[in-house]
């Protein structure tokens, strides 16, 4: 069947279905759904997502065209509107699962001119602040927040364990950021 005359039948089915009957939607559901399997394991092959990935796509489209069948515009083609709403269901997958499109920063330097240099603090007012830590708190603040060395490292260095390391940073920030609004205040 060409890609016409399924859209026509998906349309007229569909249009039949927005108005009660049930048997067009169950014609339109059974029709629709290996081309949705198929569009999902498409995009699912592209992008490197395992293949199981695109049944539960499949499965969210089903419901979002079940949900939002009245946006649906009668006067227009049907498969575009299948077809976003396939492309947007697999990219809501895509970020629920932790998948991001890496773009070099360098690739923008030009549009994004150079970086504005305001720190808000002095260095004068930064020591000030860090001298009233406790010595490990102010050293595990000078290795990760200011020298830019990972937990692990710093773990390493100050011979304590890297969720210790953790606990003491997060007290250390809350401890100045107390200290900046008093300072501040």
């Amino acid at each position: 069947m060409k890609i016409r005359d399924r859209d026509g039948e998906w349309s007229v089915w569909m249009r039949a279905a927005i108005e009660g009957d049930a048997e067009a939607y169950h014609r339109f559901l059974v029709s629709v759904t290996p081309c949705l399997r198929s569009m999902a394991c498409r995009r699912c092959r592209i992008v490197g997502v395992a293949g199981t990935e695109a049944e539960d796509i499949v499965q969210e489209v089903l419901l979002t065209i079940h949900l939002k069948r009245t946006t649906w515009d009668p006067s227009r083609p049907i498969r575009p509107w299948i077809a976003a709403i396939t492309r947007n269901k697999f990219v809501d997958a895509l970020r629920r699962r932790g998948r991001h499109v890496i773009v070099p920063i360098d690739d923008f330097l030009e549009i994004l001119g150079e970086e504005e240099k305001d720190d808000g603090l002095s260095a004068r007012e930064m020591d000030r602040l860090l001298s009233q830590l406790k010595t490990q708190q102010r050293a595990i603040v000078q290795s990760v927040s200011i020298e830019g060395n990972s937990i692990r490292d710093t773990a390493a260095q100050l011979k304590m364990s890297e969720g210790a390391v953790r606990v003491a940073l997060h007290r250390a920030l809350k401890m100045l950021a107390s200290l900046y609004r008093s300072h501040e205040a």
